[in-house]
């Protein structure tokens, strides 16, 4: 579309209006504005849960309204390569963000605790403490935010739908966004010595992307302990030496981009006793994800039930209950509750 930002807005604003009421989470994709029909994909009112823990009616015509307007980038992702002896190494993964692959990851990630709404006050008060020019040698702050927890509780996921759902809230701010996801075993090399050169390499590729101040970087480290594995194990020799000059060429790169504004760092771990003692105090954020309780699994099973309902692969839709509905009712079963109280059942 080539409507303006501004005309988007406001006729987004009279939807809502019109509308005025909606509970919790909710998604427009088709309008009886002509308007909206020819410019507008969807409009969806998000993160609700973040303010408001009951569903409970919500007033929009009460509300203080940020709409925020965003097209998403179809191209997908593009390789960073790095050359190491006439060999093309694939370094890293590119996304310009806010990215088609991402579109709803934020929304289907669900936890108990407030894990999403801590990581977006985090980085707006680093942007926060930038803008007032915060010394950091008083109050520091690196810019590094380690999640950690046992394979398969979203970790990667969380940290790649943080950097979209960022790129959008910040866009009046920051032009796009952009993600780069780090191979971190592409960077060790066969040659002895040469891996810490490969990482100060990558993070000169990195740098050239900060320097764009209209864009806002993102740079995801997967299984972080495999650059910083602690380096008393090498000591130990149960590591290479090579080692130490991995671990010491991403801390010193680490330091060097911290001082940027538009750069978040975002890792993960699974086992964090590996990790150097020297970076995990670098972190800002150290986050445990875990296991799903039997609320949250209760609340993925219905997202997932929900989406196949919409797609009708399960056909005829049936009712679904939330567990407020359900503790509403004082789990009485009949007609209308009976398959969410074994949807309850499975989930424990």
């Amino acid at each position: 579309s080539t409507a303006k930002t501004e005309d988007v807005t406001a006729h987004v604003i009279q939807l809502l209006y019109r509308h005025n009421v909606v509970f919790g989470d909710y998604t427009w994709t088709e309008f009886d504005d002509s308007f909206l029909v020819k410019n507008v994909n969807s409009v969806a009112v998000v993160d609700t849960e973040l303010k408001i823990k009951d569903r409970k009616p919500i007033d929009l015509g009460k509300c203080n309204i940020c709409v925020h307007v965003f097209q998403l980038n179809e191209e997908g992702p593009s390789a960073e390569n790095l050359e190491e002896e006439n060999e093309e190494l694939v370094a890293a993964n590119h996304w310009i963000l806010p990215a088609v692959d991402f579109h709803g990851l934020w929304e289907s990630l669900i936890y108990d605790c407030e894990i999403k709404s801590n990581l977006l006050d985090y980085v707006t008060t680093t942007l926060l403490f930038s803008d007032k020019n915060v010394d950091s040698n008083l109050i520091a702050w690196n810019r590094v935010v380690l999640l950690h927890g046992p394979p398969g509780t979203g970790k990667t996921s969380l940290c790649k739908a943080l950097a979209q759902k960022l790129s959008i809230r910040l866009a009046s701010r920051y032009r796009y966004g952009q993600l780069i996801e780090i191979n971190s075993h592409s960077l060790f090399s066969k040659w002895f010595s040469e891996s810490g050169k490969l990482v100060t390499k990558m993070f000169q590729k990195i740098q050239e992307l900060i320097d764009d101040k209209d864009a806002l970087v993102f740079v995801l480290i997967d299984e972080v302990e495999s650059l910083t594995a602690a380096r008393s194990a090498c000591r130990a020799g149960t590591e290479p030496s090579d080692a130490i000059r991995v671990v010491n060429a991403v801390l010193t790169q680490i330091d060097q981009i911290k001082r940027y504004p538009n750069v978040v760092i975002l890792t993960t771990s699974n086992i964090t006793e590996k990790i150097d003692l020297a970076f995990v105090d670098r972190a800002d954020i150290k986050q445990y994800i875990g296991p799903p309780s039997p609320s949250a699994i209760f609340n993925i099973y219905i997202s997932c039930i929900e989406e196949l309902m919409r797609c009708q692969i399960i056909y005829p839709r049936q009712q679904l209950l939330t567990l407020r509905d359900l503790e509403m009712i004082g789990y009485v079963e009949n007609n209308v509750s009976k398959l969410s109280l074994l949807l309850n059942d499975i989930s424990r």
